[in-house]
């Protein structure tokens, strides 16, 4: 933010500098400005133009005529005799500053060996950098030598392991503390970086049901402290990574916690945020609850998750241990990443290390805010992109994670969103990218925006489908909680309906969204916005509770039988309730705790699901993955309008899902004898020409051809 004093400096270009002086403090006006250094240099500056800002300033624009030593301390003098530090601003999102300092190495951050430790920060605007390492109660300061690319490195030549350290960075005329961008360990509360020897991270490896396309994941949404979080459910570790994965005889008999999550038949468990955020104490975690959307660290896990906060070991073992269990039982595991903005951008390692680069600003100085968090990451920068780039490798390496659901994704860009699903399934060939592509108001050009209007330059990339969310359910927004969707009584939206069952990858009905299925991320209910439960509550008032009932089975039935990526929110599957609250990330864990009393009350939805989940998982006509197999094998056919006929097939076999959101009865001709697999719920093995669509109901049919 510039005009907050009354003389301030800015480098802006390689021969550019804007100075602001306040008409507060000497009229605002000098006729004369120049430049000085450590090494006594004057450097002339020449105003080029002089105009009043709307905050009272003088702003003049002044041009360099010899090159400035990027790094070096510079002051810039009117005058009146004054000086200010001239602050490296907008010279750092120049595609010059870009190719002079990129550096492409993989030893950025600490790097362990028994005999030494390597540090290594890119920080090309400063002037100096220290690190502050300690040991056994015992701290030493130590500079660190400048090298090529602006990264200052140090080799301390000793076994280092279980040290803390931060840097200690000149910058802007200040010195800033800060952890390590690239530390893949810290203590409680972000306070230190931690050395600790990565060999020591083992995952073992179990062999997991392949997959063909990204379409064949079932995708269940959770947080790993609202599963187990709530009291006598056997769970002697709540709210941790290790009680996420605990079983013992009383989950077993309760089904409850990991036992549970094992028998529903999901193929990949999405993990609300476990890297490391700011708004809950580590080491009284019980004093706030936070969804955790408010990122501090990429590399290291949040230490209130774990058993034991304060040792850096302690959260590595703990998660590497969920993610082992998890697989072992054939479940994949993806990650809620939030690249889109920071807890603090003032006190971020982005920030402290490179003021600027990092953020979105424009040519005045100021800062996008398209995520509404008071700041927008510039991943356009080519170290920025490779910080992400980096990351998510990292991460895949490290912990063999199966994806990544990006938050914000369209304040990103849509190179880098390619980049890393390029990088990640080199490793992994059946990794996942997908996230929010919604098109938010920040400074990174429409047209580069990983947002889902984008989504023909992103074709391994997935995007939620709010099309999908808003016709099958309705609106979520709070001023429009009345407004229903198809499944919840609007058969007005029926054409739409077909087109979100494709996957809305064509034309039917309305405009294509998606160029293929696979790109179409299907949804009614997330950790945002209301339940689906409350949401019809709301938005049904005439249905009594069975009837809620049956339209909550049809909106699951929606989501599992859809064309695309289904995704299902924990307790999603039992009514979940949040007592009608839109958006609770900072509630209470009494709101936010999976509640198994309920799911036992509500147990026959839960059978539901799981009988669509093996449907699904058992015919592939449910899950193609490109537009074209979509066009040749999905049709659909209604009755009055009103009624739903959803038809999939391939060579084998052919599936009809039928929807009824009113409360008539109908009568349909199959034509042909047909397997009866599903009529709100698993259905007896009988054979049906002629079927009986009752109220509020979701028949599925399946024909063998051979």
């Amino acid at each position: 933010m510039r005009q907050q004093t009354f003389y301030e400096a800015y480098l802006d270009d390689f021969d550019k500098v804007i100075v602001y002086l306040s008409k507060n403090s000497y009229g605002g006006i000098s006729n004369k400005f120049y430049l000085t250094n450590k090494y006594g240099q004057i450097i002339d500056l020449h105003i080029q133009t002089i105009e009043t800002t709307q905050n009272n300033y003088n702003k003049f624009t002044l041009s360099l005529y010899e090159p400035l030593e990027i790094g070096v301390e510079y002051y810039v003098v009117h005058q009146h005799a004054r000086s200010i530090v001239l602050q490296y601003s907008g010279i750092v999102k120049t595609q010059r500053f870009d190719e002079m300092f990129y550096y492409d190495g993989d030893d950025l951050g600490c790097v362990y060996h028994r005999d030494h430790t390597s540090f290594a920060l890119w920080a090309p605007t400063a002037a100096r950098v220290k690190v502050e390492i300690c040991k056994n109660g015992v701290v030493k300061t130590l500079e660190m030598r400048r090298s090529n690319y602006g990264v200052f490195r140090l080799s301390v030549l000793e076994n280092l392991e279980n040290a803390t350290y931060v840097y200690l960075v000149r910058v802007n005329g200040q010195w800033l503390q800060t952890i390590d961008p690239y530390a893949c360990a810290s203590v409680e509360n972000n306070a230190r970086s931690a050395v600790i020897d990565p060999d020591k991270i083992r995952i073992r490896d179990y062999p997991l049901t392949p997959m063909k396309h990204a379409t064949d994941a079932i995708i269940y949404e959770t947080s790993v402290r609202d599963f187990t979080m709530q009291k006598g459910i056997g769970v002697t570790k709540p709210g941790k990574y290790s009680g996420f994965v605990e079983e013992n005889e009383t989950t077993k008999e309760l089904d409850t916690g990991f036992t549970y999550l094992k028998s529903l038949g999901i193929t990949h468990v999405q993990l609300m945020p476990v890297l490391d955020f700011g708004s809950v104490n580590e080491l009284y975690p019980l004093m706030h609850y936070n969804w955790g959307y408010d990122p501090v660290q990429y590399r290291c896990l949040e230490g209130s998750l774990c058993v034991e906060p304060t040792n850096p070991y302690g959260r590595i073992f703990e998660f590497s241990k969920l993610i082992e269990e998890c697989h072992k039982n054939d479940i994949r595991v993806n990650l809620d990443i939030v690249f889109n903005h920071v807890y603090d951008k003032e006190d971020s390692f982005f920030e402290k290390t490179v003021p600027n680069y990092y953020f979105q600003m424009n040519a005045n100085g100021d800062f996008s805010n398209g995520t509404y968090c008071g700041n927008d990451v510039d991943s356009t920068r080519k170290m920025s992109r490779k910080y992400m780039i980096d990351t998510c490798v990292w991460l895949v390496r490290t912990y063999h994670i199966d994806g990544l659901r990006f938050d914000l994704m369209g304040i990103l860009d849509i190179d880098t969103l390619n980049q890393i699903y390029q990088a990640c399934a080199a490793i992994n060939p059946d990794f996942m990218v997908y996230g929010e592509g919604w098109d938010m108001p920040s400074f990174l050009d429409y047209r580069q925006r990983a947002s889902i209007r984008n989504n023909a330059q992103m074709p391994r990339v997935a995007h939620f489908s709010d099309r999908f969310r808003d016709v099958i359910k309705g609106r979520t927004d709070v001023n429009e909680v009345n407004v229903k969707g198809y499944c919840t009584g609007a058969v007005y939206l029926i054409d739409i309906m077909k087109n979100c069952l494709c996957g809305s990858c064509n034309d039917i009905g309305v405009e294509k969204m998606f160029q293929h299925p696979r790109n179409a991320v299907n949804y009614v209910e997330c950790h945002d916005n209301m339940t689906s439960w409350d949401k019809v509550k709301e938005c049904c008032k005439e249905d009594d509770r069975d009837v809620r009932i049956s339209r909550q089975k049809m909106m699951i039935a929606a989501v599992l039988m859809a064309q695309g990526i289904p995704f299902i929110h924990s307790g999603q599957e039992f009514a979940r309730t949040k007592h009608g609250m839109n958006n609770t990330y900072e509630e209470s864990d009494e709101i936010n705790k999976i509640d198994y009393a309920r799911r036992n009350r509500y147990q026959d939805i839960v059978d539901c699901t799981k009988a669509l989940i093996k449907i699904r998982k058992a015919h592939p006509c449910l899950r193609y993955a490109d537009a074209e197999e979509v066009a040749k094998n999905v049709s659909f056919d209604t009755i009055d309008q009103k009624v739903l006929l959803y038809k999939a097939k391939d060579d084998n076999e052919e599936i009809i899902t039928i929807f009824n959101p009113t409360g008539e009865t109908f009568h349909y001709d199959l034509s042909d004898a047909y397997q009866l697999l599903y009529h709100d719920g698993p259905a007896e093995d009988i054979l049906i020409q002629y079927a009986n669509i009752t109220p509020y109901s979701t028949m599925i049919f399946l024909k063998k051809y051979v």
